[in-house]
């Protein structure tokens, strides 16, 4: 076994009573053992782990694709030959501890895992989780097995945390309260700070504070929770600038029947109106950009949690009152249907917020009696008490899938087994950033229990997404990890004890089991899926019985969490609960460089589906050139739906999702990290009936995203800019033609890929009198549309249209090319006549006419700063009010799909699907980010937006 790098610590003693060796009063038999005996599943007795595999030494040296610059170098680091580059690069990088270039860093993946899993056995030993000493080193020979093999893995802290000299924090994810004092508020931002330092996020219901339309004991008048979000905002910001791990996650929640609810609901929609105001003035509003830190509320992801009141009183058309927080008392009264629709209208324009079901989450608690769960963690997966805390770890379903394409549903059991008495061991050690949610987490043991790659799965077992087979498989399985969980819980509850406050929740703990025993009986089962639900059915019975005996260990076991950095580690194709992103991936290679290529499952959902080596060939040559599958050569049509994905030519319907969590949602502890992608001409009316349905199908929380709806990425309207007032014009026009010799000007642009030319053609006194625009191949339809175009335009000029006229009108139109520019004065242009125009304008029209537009070069941007701060304009960050982006011709028709200027398979997507895809730059390196849950996962270094 290598050697650890860095100073493992020794687990500290169990806090508050827990951890010790207890027994209870069902067990007292002098029969019962000391401990969990542990068998081997994926090792071999004599043989350690290790020596089972290859390993090569690599190099990890990440840049910044845009600009070329090292983000991080560490060479001769050593991996197995079976983990990608990217796996390496990411682990490398940022789970790796010890200065870089220090004897004390790691190189090593083996010293990752000792590091890691020498602490877990450590501490199930010191806490007598243990039946005997070899039960000890087989629970830490299969676990590195997993590991090593990325069967499952731990959530990020773990990486970052576990056998450091760091705290031995291993939760990913808090849930925080706050009082209606400002004491506790104060507290909140305290708290709140001290986690996003951590690189964890954190979420909170703000309901208890009094509204804006209460009284103060003093006489004046409150403010109002959403006054409050402010400076949480804030804070927040300014800890994601100057964090080293990630950037800053947070969750918001109010309450419905909060007077102060519709300001909650508007406040993000109102930013983005200001956002585009503020874009069209020429400010950089892109996300990381420059000046996006003059709005509000960007930090926090919000959700209303609505009840089964609320939502009946929709259906039915009556009104819903909104009560006091201190007397409870209906201060006002609301049409429901309108607040419900106001909350559509706000997630329609930039979404949020999401909706979380608070009838039906605390129809799930296995803790009611010590408190009701009121609010969620960052990305609504979590739900549970509040000052508490989760850690997660997920499974690589596509480990488990056999050669002969059948679910391996004894190694899967066993597999979960071992990693819920891992999670389970990290409590005893681990350490919290406040106390309040030490104890909480101490006497309720929440763990979080997932998996990823479940789109990689179905797609390769033949199963549609969106199919009632695909659903029974996907709900067959989560029922089987659950049900394996609390079993697992119960056994460890008659070694070491239950949790804490399981006395006083055991009636409401048991009749919850009940519940995900009786969900399971109703699942309708398929060919593929009745070995797992049968299994899963008789877990079930097993859990119920022996947690009747003993108690759990643990009030929750679930949840399915986004798996972003830890989905990359193990070479996951799909994240969480998530459909395949695009059938054609982006993929680095060995000493540099990358490519794109079919996603494997394609080829293994093809054979499993029945074809030939020729045709899947054949079918996998056209994927890889068109993106897709329709009209693909040899494949029948019924099944083009196994290849659906997230986006592309066949995304699925954002219905389609929802029915998948809901299959999944009744054997979790928890919820699930997924937003419900909706094309961009979706209504407002589709967004009520998907949260409508979400509280029907029994989800615990669903938020949506409507393609474009935000200008920090790609727009999808813009308010266009006021035209000046017409001149009058001639009754009888004169057209005054511009001399034989005349003065002009070309401009090379590029907006969005697309690389063209302006040529300008003044009068000699004066005046633009004409414009000759070149954009794509001579002879081309574009090229010919562009010519025509130009000579519309001039005939006008020279008839005495003024060019201010043709602004107002050109400017703000949105259709793709649109993006980013290399102009140093338009950072961003919704299309090209968005450029061209507001080119023309800075070059021809005075100050005082484009002021009127909204149109200002990035000089003027800065002495109007340099004016409204008192500053020296020397003093002004120019490269903070303009960008330099050099944009790549997109490219032609026929040549290849995938040139080397792109950087991951978001962007590999949007050249697929010639439209850019709604997700941020990382913030780390630039790279173009791409779904993972309800966050996002930077797939260049591994950073994420959210949890995991």
């Amino acid at each position: 076994m290598a050697e650890t790098v860095g100073t493992s610590r020794t687990p500290s003693a169990p806090r508050s009573g827990r951890g010790k060796k207890t027994t209870s009063k069902a067990e007292s038999s002098a029969a019962q053992p000391r401990g969990i005996t542990v068998e081997r599943i994926f090792t071999t007795p004599g043989v350690h782990p290790y020596d089972e595999v290859t390993w090569e030494k690599r190099d990890v040296v990440m840049t910044n694709w845009r600009d070329g610059s090292v983000n991080f170098e560490q060479r001769g680091v050593e991996f197995p030959d079976f983990w990608s580059v990217n796996a390496t690069n990411i682990v490398t990088s940022k789970y790796f501890r010890g200065a870089v270039g220090s004897p004390q860093r790691e190189s090593s993946l083996r010293q990752l895992i000792d590091r890691v899993v020498s602490v877990y056995r450590r501490a199930g030993v010191e806490n007598g989780y243990f039946a005997s000493e070899e039960d000890a080193e087989i629970f830490e020979h299969e676990l590195t097995w997993m590991l090593l093999h990325q069967v499952f893995s731990f959530n990020s802290p773990v990486w970052f945390n576990v056998g450091t000299s760091s705290p031995q924090q291993v939760s990913a994810c808090f849930i925080l309260s706050v009082d209606d004092t400002m004491e506790s508020i104060l507290n909140w931002y305290r708290e709140e700070g001290l986690i996003f330092k951590g690189g964890s996020g954190a979420g909170l219901n703000l309901s208890r504070i009094r509204s804006s339309k209460e009284l103060l004991s003093s006489g004046g008048t409150a403010s109002g929770p959403v006054s409050f979000m402010r400076g949480a905002d804030a804070s927040a910001g300014t800890i994601k600038s100057g964090g080293a791990t990630r950037r800053a996650a947070k969750m918001v929640v109010l309450d419905v029947d909060h007077p102060d609810i519709v300001e909650f609901v508007e406040t993000k929609a109102k930013e983005e109106e200001k956002i585009r105001v503020l874009r069209d003035a020429g400010f950089d509003m892109d996300l990381g950009g420059a000046d996006i830190t003059s709005v509000q509320y960007q930090n926090a992801n919000n959700s209303v949690r609505v009840s089964d009141e609320f939502m009946r009183a929709v259906e039915a058309g009556g009104e819903f009152g909104l009560r006091a927080r201190l007397t409870g008392e209906v201060i006002d009264k609301v049409d429901a249907r309108w607040l419900f629709r106001t909350i559509a209208q706000a997630a329609w324009a930039c979404g949020d917020p999401g909706i979380q079901y608070d009838d039906t989450i605390n129809d799930w608690h296995t803790c009611p009696e010590s408190g009701r769960i009121t609010a969620s963690n960052p990305c609504s997966e979590y739900m549970h008490l509040d000052n508490s805390s989760c850690n997660l770890a997920s499974l690589n379903l596509l480990k488990f899938l056999k050669d002969d394409g059948t679910f391996d549903v004894e190694r899967f059991e066993k597999a979960v087994e071992l990693i819920i008495t891992a999670m389970d061991i990290s409590i005893c050690f681990a350490d919290f950033p406040t106390e309040p949610i030490a104890q909480t987490t101490r006497r309720f043991r929440q763990l979080g229990i997932g998996y990823a790659n479940l789109g990689a799965l179905l797609m390769a077992t033949g199963h549609a997404y969106d199919s009632d087979g695909g659903r029974a498989l996907a709900a067959s399985i989560t029922s089987l990890m659950t049900a394996a969980s609390y079993k697992r819980s119960a056994e460890l509850a008659g070694v070491v004890g239950p949790y804490e406050g399981y006395e006083r929740n055991a009636s409401a703990h048991q009749r919850v089991m009940r519940k995900h025993a009786a969900a399971n009986d109703d699942v309708r089962t398929f060919v593929a899926s009745a070995p797992i639900h049968k299994r899963a059915t008789e877990v079930w019975q097993d859990c119920l019985e022996i947690g009747a005996r003993n108690g759990w260990r643990n009030s929750q076991a679930s949840v399915l969490a986004p798996t972003g950095t830890i989905g990359l580690m193990m070479d996951c194709d799909t994240t969480g609960i998530e459909p395949d992103l695009a059938l054609v991936k982006f993929k680095k290679l060995v000493g540099g460089g990358s490519m794109q290529i079919v996603n494997q499952t394609v080829p293994r959902a093809l054979a499993r589906l029945g074809y030939q080596v020729e045709q899947i060939e054949a079918i996998v040559e056209y994927v890889a050139e068109h993106g897709h599958v329709v009209d693909a050569p040899g494949l029948k049509p019924e099944h083009y739906e196994v290849f659906d994905c997230a986006m592309g030519e066949r995304a699925i319907a954002p219905m389609g999702h929802v029915r998948m969590m809901a299959a999944v949602q009744p054997f979790l502890s928890g919820a699930i990290s997924k937003t419900v992608n909706m094309p961009e001409e979706a209504t407002v009316e589709d967004i009520e009936k998907i949260y409508m349905e979400g509280w029907k199908l029994g989800l615990k929380a669903l938020a949506i995203y409507r393609d474009n709806c935000k200008v920090g990425q790609p727009l999808s309207a813009s308010k266009k800019a006021k035209p000046t007032a017409e001149p009058q014009v001639e009754a009888r026009p004169v057209r005054k033609r511009l001399p034989k010799k005349r003065p002009s000007q070309t401009v090379s642009f590029t907006v969005g890929g697309a690389e063209g030319y302006l040529t300008a053609g003044s009068y000699p006194d004066d005046g633009l009198g004409e414009i000759f625009v070149k954009l794509g191949k001579q002879g081309s339809t574009l090229a010919g549309v562009m010519d025509a175009f130009s000579m519309s335009i001039s005939v006008g000029l020279q008839y005495g249209i003024p060019l201010e006229f043709y602004v107002s009108k050109f400017s703000n139109l949105r259709f793709e090319p649109a993006g980013m520019t290399d102009d140093p004065d338009i950072r961003i242009a919704t299309s090209v006549l968005d450029y061209l125009f507001r080119r023309l304008a800075l070059d021809y029209l005075p100050y005082e006419k484009r002021a009127q537009l909204g149109i200002f070069s990035a000089e003027e941007r800065r002495n109007q700063v340099a004016e409204n701060y008192g500053a020296d304009p020397a003093e002004v960050d120019m490269d903070a009010l303009r960008s330099t982006v050099d944009a790549q011709p997109a490219p032609e028709k026929g040549a290849s799909p995938a040139p080397v200027e792109v950087g991951s398979s978001t962007e590999l997507l949007e050249l697929r699907l010639g439209k850019a895809a709604d997700a941020p730059l990382c913030m780390t390196c630039g790279t173009k980010m791409r779904p993972a849950g309800s966050c996002y996962v930077c797939e260049g270094c591994g950073s994420t937006s959210g949890c995991s």
